[in-house]
């Protein structure tokens, strides 16, 4: 057998118990990897793959759903940065790893930015698991990546989201924006955002209010209208205004949009642009 054949075997969750074992001892990591990523393998499998001279053999028993929480406490203290970062994003992981997690300040170069990144820090804020006060303290995080994780969190406590959407970082306000546990006032005020990233972030997200939608309408930026033109939350009266906008972007959206009326549909079926009218007659035919 192959060992691409093999790792996919490792990988397959009706695989036999010693048929995962025996995969297990492969001298091929990747392999190893696999069976440690599978959530059929046994607890003391994983135990001992938890202890794999190959790093990232250790970060797939992290990463495994299934994996018992004295193996993700032992992990948590592993050598390797990447292995405590998978133990962050675990959600098996008690309050009180995250809490310890919170505080690592482990990098890793991101080439697309041309900077250090504090990848558990990151993970931490992200994890649904993470309390209140460490996401509290994320929030006020030195580096703009770990606090728009944070910001990212549905359990950020509510009194913090005022003080974020006003962050130097666009990228955290963004993150607050698109937070479905922003409370509206904050939203709104987001909806006026001197970057249009951030405004289009409450133009696209669900939980926008009707008043925020509106003045989102009424933008000069396409790009913005075109996330209100595809919000499921967009009232039928702004979706036909945005019917006869010149992006045909903005006329699919439009089209798309399960809001949208019929009338419209049927006027933009007949549309110049291909994309515009291909995308009307096909709901024409789902509503048929």
């Amino acid at each position: 057998m192959s060992d691409w054949a093999e790792e996919r075997e490792a990988s397959d969750p009706k695989a036999g118990p010693e048929r995962l074992r025996e995969l297990s001892r492969s001298i091929d990591w990747h392999i190893r990897r696999a069976v440690a990523s599978n959530a059929s393998t046994p607890p003391d499998m994983l135990s001992s793959l938890a202890r794999d001279p190959v790093q990232w053999v250790r970060e797939a028993v992290a990463g495994n759903a299934c994996a018992p929480l004295d193996l993700l406490s032992r992990l948590a203290f592993d050598r390797d940065g990447f292995v405590r970062s998978a133990v962050a994003l675990s959600r098996n992981a008690t309050p009180e790893m995250l809490s310890m997690l919170a505080e690592d300040e482990m990098v890793d170069y991101d080439s697309t930015l041309s900077k250090n990144r504090y990848l558990i820090k990151e993970a931490v804020g992200r994890n649904r698991n993470s309390p209140e006060d460490v996401l509290e303290f994320l929030s006020r995080d030195q580096d703009e990546h770990v606090r728009a994780s944070a910001a990212s969190n549905p359990g950020m406590p509510e009194d913090a989201f005022a003080r974020l959407s006003k962050d130097i970082s666009w990228l955290v306000r963004e993150r607050v924006a698109l937070n479905p546990s922003t409370p509206e006032d904050v939203r709104n005020y987001l909806a006026e955002d001197r970057i249009q990233d951030v405004r289009a972030a409450v133009a696209g997200s669900p939980y926008a209010s009707k008043e925020a939608l509106a003045k989102l309408a009424r933008e000069k930026a396409w790009e913005v209208k075109e996330c209100v033109a595809r919000n499921s939350s967009t009232d039928p009266e702004w979706l036909l205004a945005l019917s006869d906008h010149w992006s045909w972007k903005v006329r699919v959206a439009v089209a798309e949009n399960p809001n949208t009326s019929r009338a419209v549909i049927d006027r933009l079926a007949s549309d110049p642009d291909q994309s515009v009218s291909k995308a009307a007659r096909r709901r024409q035919g789902e509503e048929s």
